[in-house]
């Protein structure tokens, strides 16, 4: 046997076992790389004071009380409708907002109001980023909320460290309960406004402190206590990182000249500490002080570039703008800025900002032309509808003298706030006898009157006499209508006859 084949035998043990333990590293650092998810390290972002905070504290005012006051708003549609000014009244399928009172039948509104939310939401990334999340966003919103009780509670970023560092004391636990306890409150709070959309608020109110009300309401506001307790309070930007959709679509409703919070490398680098009385030669504006980064609800670098977790709320700029004031240098080292402009600095050319594009004029026209859609409809939105609905079984009935007669259900929708009366005809057809269920035989066109807000539902019966049938089926209109408005509705009368 030769020595290579020896040193070969020997050394195949050894060899293998180190190929198995590559192998065993190679599927552990694989499977690490498989997680999707990944375990959320807590975050305590600096409570910072300027110009973007401020604009964040109007906004979160204003979403707020819209959100908690809309449904005590009043708006008088008289003694047949509900009096709250926003109301999803799901029990009599009608949908509420101020002047405007949408039926099921007019689902199409809704369908052009989500049309215009979703156009508005991609003009506004298309033109400075991801404002929404940054500012008007119900998660954004409420973890600001959360965040600043937790800043009264246990004291601002360094404190919130140390007493998470801290080992669990009288103190530690009286913060952490007070915290989450208010945390609580505020999200029974917003379960509770949540659910008075779908019902009279001043009734439901009565109800909830009297215990009256419906178990599905008291089960309605724990879901959504939870919820906004767990994903204002608890989970805060991991809601924004994972779970929702819009950080991964919005790459598509941008480009190079869309306004974003933007780091300027061109001013910024080359960064590192700064003395004072240093001079700035050779050296960038951006002295590392990492106070963008404390103040970041979502715990990144903004200088690291455009990110999947910014979301353009701009409170680093507040924090590099108040370090920039300190060291005497210009503000806006940090700034809603765009791509594009970043790199016309670093060639020395002029920035300019585009807000006219063509993804921007053609998310406007959209906006436009929905718009004047839905305003048309709304102005040309007819007061009076009428549902045909014929019999199929038996699909026509032959008298003993020959006559047929087909069966229908009539539905007049009054949609007025007061009782109307109105005139039913039909025509495409010489009928014999009309019959109303409860009215008995009636000769067309007949009165009709519907209460305010209501829809009537008619059995009617229309027999032919044998010489006047056609054969086959014949196509016919039913007609309501008064002084004002007038509905046609075609549908068929079936004969029977050979043809």
């Amino acid at each position: 046997m030769s020595i290579h084949a020896v040193i070969t035998r020997r050394e195949a043990p050894t060899m293998a076992a180190q190929g198995v333990e590559r192998s065993d590293a190679e599927a552990s650092n694989s499977a690490a790389n498989r997680k999707f998810y990944k375990s959320r390290v807590p975050i305590y972002p600096k409570m910072v004071h300027g110009t973007f905070r401020r604009i964040k504290w109007v906004v979160m005012a204003i979403t707020l009380g819209i959100y908690y006051l809309t449904p005590w708003i009043r708006w008088d549609r008289g003694a047949s409708a509900p009096n709250q000014a926003v109301l999803v009244d799901l029990a009599h399928e009608r949908f509420y907002f101020f002047f405007i009172e949408i039926w099921p039948q007019e689902v199409y509104y809704i369908t052009g109001l989500l049309i215009l939310s979703a156009v508005s939401l991609f003009l506004a990334t298309a033109l400075f980023g991801r404002l929404w999340c940054g500012y008007t966003c119900p998660q954004t919103v409420w973890t600001d909320l959360f965040i600043y009780v937790e800043n009264l509670i246990e004291g601002d970023r360094s404190a919130r460290i140390r007493l998470a560092a801290e080992p669990w004391s009288a103190q530690k636990v009286v913060k952490r309960v007070s915290k989450h306890a208010i945390w609580l409150v505020i999200a029974l709070a917003t379960g509770g406004a949540w659910v008075f959309y779908f019902t009279d608020a001043p009734a439901l109110a009565h109800g909830l402190l009297t215990g009256s009300a419906s178990p599905v309401i008291y089960a309605a506001i724990g879901v959504l206590t939870f919820t906004t307790y767990s994903l204002g309070g608890l989970m805060r930007e991991q809601v924004c990182t994972y779970m929702c959709p819009w950080p991964r679509i919005q790459g598509a409703m941008t480009d190079r000249d869309a306004l974003s919070v933007t780091y300027r490398v061109d001013r910024g680098e080359k960064r590192g500490p700064h003395k004072k009385g240093q001079p700035w030669e050779g050296r960038g504006h951006c002295i590392d002080c990492n106070q963008c980064v404390a103040a970041c609800p979502m715990g990144i670098d903004i200088r690291d570039g455009l990110q999947l977790e910014c979301i353009n709320c701009g409170l680093c700029i507040d924090a590099c703008d108040e370090v920039m004031g300190k060291i005497d240098l210009p503000k806006g080292l940090i700034a809603y800025d765009t791509d594009a402009n970043v790199q016309r600095r670093l060639r020395g050319e002029k920035a300019r900002f585009r807000f006219v594009r063509p993804r921007t004029v053609l998310y406007t026209v959209v906006l436009v032309v929905v718009g004047a859609v839905m305003l048309l409809g709304l102005a040309t939105r007819k007061t009076i509808d009428l549902d045909v609905l014929r019999d199929r079984n038996p699909n026509f009935v032959t008298l003993a003298d020959g006559a047929v007669r087909n069966a229908y259900t009539l539905k007049v929708m009054n949609r007025a706030d007061r009782a109307r009366n109105f005139w039913l005809s039909l025509e495409g057809i010489k009928p014999r006898i009309v019959d109303v269920i409860g009215l008995g035989n009636v000769t067309l066109p007949t009165k009709i009157s519907v209460e305010a807000d209501k829809v009537r539902t008619l059995r009617v019966l229309v027999t032919v006499a044998p010489r006047d049938l056609k054969p086959g089926s014949s196509e016919i209109e039913f007609t309501a209508s008064d002084h004002r408005e007038t509905r046609r509705v075609e549908a068929v009368f079936v004969s029977g006859a050979a043809p």
